[in-house]
């Protein structure tokens, strides 16, 4: 699935972070809502807790695969290659970005508010975009195995 650029914008400017619009891109497509998962998302908003490390889109990007692809009651088993689409992930981010950190990536801090970069958004929409091909490379792999 493609990013809808609107969608981004609309999330954007109603005062979502990178992680919160990276989760809430993943409900959307699964015709889900959260809030509970959103608001918990806000901690890991500008590298988390605003502190310029691990970046928002990066975090959010292992939780939708995470949601996707995660255990989430006692009954269910976690997709047995989980660890590994977060690992291609992650190996993606930083070859592309230079660094998984927002102090890496950008070329200031973020500080105390709640702005963000222009650059930003297309992190997020190249980290959605590479979440759906990490998940497409796997739909062909054993789904559901009880090893981590």
């Amino acid at each position: 699935m493609t990013v809808d650029a609107f969608r981004m914008f609309q999330l954007a400017t109603q005062g979502f972070c990178c992680s919160q619009i990276m989760v809430i891109l993943g409900l959307d497509e699964q015709g889900q809502e959260n809030p509970d998962l959103i608001r918990a998302m806000h901690g890991l908003c500008g590298g988390i807790g605003r502190s310029g490390k691990t970046c928002g889109a990066l975090t959010g990007g292992v939780c939708v695969l995470g949601l996707k692809m995660g255990k989430g009651t006692p009954q269910e088993f976690g997709h047995s290659k989980l660890n590994r689409m977060i690992n291609d992930l992650l190996e993606w981010f930083e070859e592309v970005h230079g660094s998984i950190d927002c102090d890496g990536i950008l070329d200031h801090s973020l500080g105390e508010g709640n702005e963000y970069p222009v650059q930003c958004g297309n992190i997020v929409s190249t980290t959605f975009s590479k979440v759906n091909e990490i998940l497409a490379a796997y739909a062909d792999e054993p789904e559901m195995s009880d090893e981590e």
